[in-house]
């Protein structure tokens, strides 16, 4: 790569002496200098002269007064960091909820759904949540946020104005891609026959500017065939409407219940959403903890299926391994911790599927604990997975 001409009024920025996060391990170990022009990376040399293939001109060679240095002292540049799963809208509401007593899932949706209650006459509070999950963010190095915003009959657009504010106050500093979330059910009972008032508010919100993703958490429905039913609504929205796709899905360790990533792929393919025909398009699933008790056929199957089908996965640790470790229903004890949520890295290595990590909430019933920067995932699964060889970590830094 060859260096441009500069002009007096450019923005010139030298980041010297920095490790890079190749997969290769000799690269990954060479010292290198990254020079930027008006924020976009110009040139990648190594440092002090000590090309693997030979000496070379460096980048301080080519130094002036114009140009700002950032000495890296031998430490690791990243590119800029992303939450692939973020809700926006309550985020740092743990002392707005009840107290937990048993901190199953069905007590955070009810102690969660009695703050979210509030957040109609509490405009400004839930601006400076969001804001502050923004910044705190940002501060952290993301540059991309996938965030959740909910709308049902209890938030109403309340959570989605929100939403779309922060995201074109942000622009430029943040790509913030919207997510019009139903948490809530589509379906009033089961003996419903049509979808009820949170599917009419959901529609009626795709008609606003702003809006990339459709999402809603099949399971909350009040019976398989319904989650089912809830799966191809979100899909047809999200055709008609040019979104992607999202679902809280597969969030269980329960053996004996069918994973419905087999009827979201499934429905893909009766609606013809495939990567010819989807362009950027994607569907995603979250959570999907059901996966990670998949034997090595159901895997081998999963990853013919994704040759042709445009869907994602994306862990989420931080609440995965909280949310999953409660005692069953007879009273035995819950799946050990390292099982609760997915081993990415194993499932790269022995399976050829990427899984991201996310955050997904932070202090709130569904994840008291936790932290807004990502890079702490990757800590938290070392732990969890023993990922502590150098091709382990590697792999996590690259492939997460």
């Amino acid at each position: 790569m060859q260096p441009a001409t500069m002009e007096s009024d450019e923005e010139r920025l030298l980041i010297t002496n920095v490790h890079l996060a190749y997969e290769d391990g000799n690269l990954a170990k060479q010292p290198w200098d990254v020079e930027c022009l008006n924020g976009i990376v110009l040139d990648i040399v190594p440092a002090n002269n000590q090309a693997v293939s030979g000496p070379r001109s460096t980048a301080v060679d080519r130094l002036d007064s114009r140009c700002t240095v950032i000495h890296g002292n031998g430490g690791t540049l990243l590119p800029s960091l992303c939450h692939a799963h973020i809700h926006l809208d309550k985020c740092f509401i743990i002392e707005q909820c009840d107290p937990l007593v048993t901190g199953t899932l069905p007590e955070a949706l009810q102690v969660t759904n009695k703050a979210k209650a509030k957040f109609p006459d509490s405009l400004e509070d839930l601006y400076a949540r969001a804001t502050r999950l923004v910044r705190q963010s940002v501060e952290a190095g993301v540059t991309d946020i996938r965030a959740y915003v909910e709308i049902d009959t209890t938030v109403g657009m309340v959570c989605l104005d929100t939403g779309l504010r922060v995201k074109s106050e942000w622009k430029g500093v943040c790509d913030i891609q919207i997510v019009a979330f139903a948490q809530e059910a589509l379906y009033s009972s089961a003996t419903a026959n049509a979808a009820g008032d949170n599917f009419r508010l959901l529609q009626t919100a795709l008609a606003r500017d702003g809006i990339s993703v459709v999402g809603s958490a099949p399971w909350v429905e009040p019976s398989k065939e319904y989650a089912h039913r809830n799966i191809a609504h979100i899909l047809k929205l999200a055709q008609d409407f040019g979104l992607h796709a999202d679902f809280h899905l597969d969030y269980n360790l329960d053996v004996n219940i069918e994973p419905m990533v087999w009827e979201t792929l499934h429905q893909m393919r009766q609606v013809g959403w495939s990567k010819v025909s989807a362009g950027t398009r994607r569907v995603t699933i979250g959570h999907a903890t059901r996966l990670g008790m998949f034997s090595a056929e159901e895997w081998s199957r999963l990853r013919t299926e994704l040759v042709e089908l445009p869907l994602e996965i994306v862990a989420l640790p931080q609440s995965d391994i909280y949310m999953m470790g409660r005692s069953s229903g007879d009273g035995t004890q819950g799946v050990v911790l390292a099982n609760r949520t997915l081993d990415v890295t194993r499932i790269w290595r022995e399976h050829s599927i990427h899984v991201a990590l996310s955050v997904n909430n932070v202090e709130n019933a569904f994840t008291p604990q936790g932290y807004l920067d990502p890079l702490t995932l990757a800590c938290l699964e070392v732990g969890l997975f023993q990922v502590g060889t150098e091709v382990g970590w590697r792999e996590l830094l690259v492939r997460s």
